[in-house]
């Protein structure tokens, strides 16, 4: 027997396999071509006009009826291959009865091809068809998704890739698409309802009567009480992790739910790429694949130098691309559990069908702690005004910073430390703490962070110390430098913040119903863009049409992102460079946290930016 017969003959057993997983699946014209193909994606990319239909139907989920606004009728929509430097024309046709819209996310188009209602264009009516048509300018894996209402909380997501001119800088043999969401068989607006009737009324890790007397006996009463303080005081609670959890929420992997198992399959020896992209609505997710080392190559579709992890944390409406290398004739569970650990999203990469692996245990909640209220300043070597127990207490009203029973001495030692910002100078960029200015923000904001830090360099709350290497932002480094490496001419600094029991979300205490008008960029000019996180909340920060660098010391090789997690107390920085004219959005990816006003709108121009801009 020749190779080329033995190849053939295993071809046509790994064919065969795979349609057999595709009937153990349950597979059918729901779910879209590229979840059910598990051989890998098909590299044909779209040459003609690409034709979307956005339609209200019953999908089953998990076995369960939902009604679903879906995409050419599945959830994930249909995957959209696009090639660098073609024109793309994409026409969406409105099936509903209500208006919508698409939004091609992270990609650099024209804004009125954006697609974003009222900011970028009218959005689509009922029945209407509109035609989306730009050049495609960049490579990577991408989403889309709706910028009207809730609907993509329904099912109005798709991924999105764009093949490379030049060769890829990396080898990979297959590769698959990973879309993590989340679903609910509520009406999402009736979630939200909930959530500003009771923010944590999808809490179901409260803490109870039981773990104050643990805590008091490990901590002391005095400590115990003094923090117990601090949560009631800032209106949120340590276990306060994701305002909607599996309470409501089935989490999926390319649409399917955990126990449908999505699953590709593979070759022993094969470099797998795997694309994951988060398009759930309010969902964080830890991913990893137990047994398998992973080797991150793209983070938000842009090249990064390979870094060797064993999990990552994604944000909502972040994307990064892994490779995979299984030498055994195995399976591997992809396991993506939620942020606050109340669920997962599962699948499976296997030699053959119909293997599985273990699942692994979600493990114990996170718990936020007083670094996650921007209180990171208390631990500072050096400070030689710690608090009683390590414990401080804040003043949520005025902002200052107390010590119980000992309050004036410790608000001077404070007001006295000299971590002023220093504009312009690079100060921005540094780790240590910044005590924060004195606006509070007003009535639409409850606390603030008093010593906001820069938090890069942490995998984030419940990934700590875990003995897995769990990738962070500093790990990320441009695989070559941006073009423009001008010094930013100004900082415009803009804080997240929020009321928490009245599910209020803003930038800087204002609502976007409240504030006066957009953020203004000077067209060409290059700008640090300083995020400070007052709440207790991450926040994933999108900026449409331009990319941001984040400052995370990788120095020219910063990389490029087009969403920022923002982690609560956290300040970060990152450089843009104006080079979009026109009107973008920019927002929470949290879907609630943007439909309650997290959102502004940045406008490009060539006109002079006004004093009262000039800082945000």
């Amino acid at each position: 027997m020749n190779n080329q017969t033995m190849y053939s003959k295993s071809r046509r057993r790994f064919i065969t396999q795979a349609g057999a997983t595709g009937a153990i699946l349950g597979l059918n014209s729901l779910v879209p071509a590229f979840a059910g193909g598990t051989l890998g994606l098909s590299p044909e990319q779209a040459t003609g006009p690409i034709d979307l239909n956005i339609t209200r139907q019953p999908l089953d989920i998990g076995g369960r009826m939902g009604d679903t606004v879906t995409i050419s009728g599945s959830i994930p929509g249909p995957l959209v291959r696009l090639k660098e430097g073609q024109d793309a024309v994409i026409r969406v046709t409105n099936q509903l009865d209500e208006d919508t819209s698409i939004h091609w996310h992270g990609l650099l188009l024209p804004y009125e091809m954006d697609g974003v209602p009222g900011v970028s264009y009218a959005g689509i009516k009922p029945g209407e068809t509109f035609r989306y048509a730009f050049p495609v300018k960049q490579s990577g894996t991408y989403w889309y998704h709706s910028h009207s209402g809730l609907q993509e909380q329904q099912g109005h997501y798709g991924p999105l890739i764009i093949d490379p001119i030049a060769p890829e800088p990396f080898a990979y043999d297959r590769e698959y698409v990973v879309m993590l969401s989340d679903w609910t068989f509520e009406n999402p607006m009736s979630v939200l309802k909930k959530l500003k009737k009771q923010s944590d009324y999808y809490n179901y890790q409260r803490r109870t009567v039981p773990e104050l007397f643990n805590d008091a006996e490990e901590n002391g009463w005095g400590k115990t009480v003094r923090e117990r303080m601090v949560w009631a005081r800032s209106r949120m609670a340590p276990t306060d992790i994701a305002d909607v959890s599996a309470a409501t929420y089935t989490y999926l992997m390319n649409g399917m739910a955990p126990d449908s198992n999505w699953t590709g399959l593979f070759r022993p020896g094969e470099r797998i790429r795997l694309r994951f992209i988060n398009g759930a609505a309010m969902s964080y997710f830890d991913v990893r694949i137990p047994g398998l080392k992973m080797t991150v190559v793209q983070a938000d579709g842009q090249n990064v130098q390979p870094v060797a992890i064993d999990e990552f944390r994604i944000g909502v409406a972040e994307t990064y691309d892994v490779i995979v290398e299984p030498v055994d004739e195995a399976a591997y569970t992809i396991f993506a559990a939620s942020m606050d650990r109340s669920g997962y999203a599962r699948g499976t990469l296997a030699s053959k069908a119909g293997l599985e692996a273990a699942i692994p245990p979600l493990g114990n909640p996170p718990v936020r702690t007083m670094k996650d209220m921007g209180m990171g300043a208390m631990a500072m070597p050096g400070m030689t005004s710690a608090p009683k127990d390590g414990v401080p207490a804040m003043n949520m009203k005025d902002g200052t910073m107390a010590m119980p029973g000992e309050m004036p001495a410790k608000k001077q030692t404070m007001d006295s430390m000299d971590m002023s910002r220093n504009r312009g100078t690079g100060m921005s960029t540094a780790s240590s703490p910044v005590k924060h200015g004195p606006d509070r923000h007003g009535k639409g904001n409850t606390m603030v962070a008093e010593f906001p830090s820069n938090r890069l360099s942490e995998p984030g709350d419940g990934l700590e110390n875990n003995g897995r290497r769990v990738l962070v932002y500093t790990d990320l480094r441009s695989l070559s430098p941006y073009p423009d490496q001008r010094t930013p001419e100004r900082e415009v600094e803009l804080h997240l913040t929020g009321v928490m029991d009245r599910y209020m979300w803003s930038f800087d205490g204002k609502k976007f119903s409240e504030v006066d008008g957009p953020v203004h960029f000077k067209y060409g000019e290059r700008l640090r863009l300083v995020l400070v996180n007052d709440t207790m909340m991450e926040h994933p920060i999108h900026l449409h049409g331009m990319w941001m660098e984040l400052e995370n010391g990788a120095g020219e090789y910063r990389p490029r992102k087009h969403t920022l997690n923002v982690k609560p107390g956290e300040r970060l920085t990152a450089l843009i460079s104006a080079d979009a004219p026109g009107n973008w959005a920019f927002h929470c990816h949290l879907l609630y946290h943007l439909d309650m006003g997290m959102f502004r709108v940045v406008s490009v121009t060539n006109d002079a930016v006004s004093s009262e801009n000039r800082n945000g």
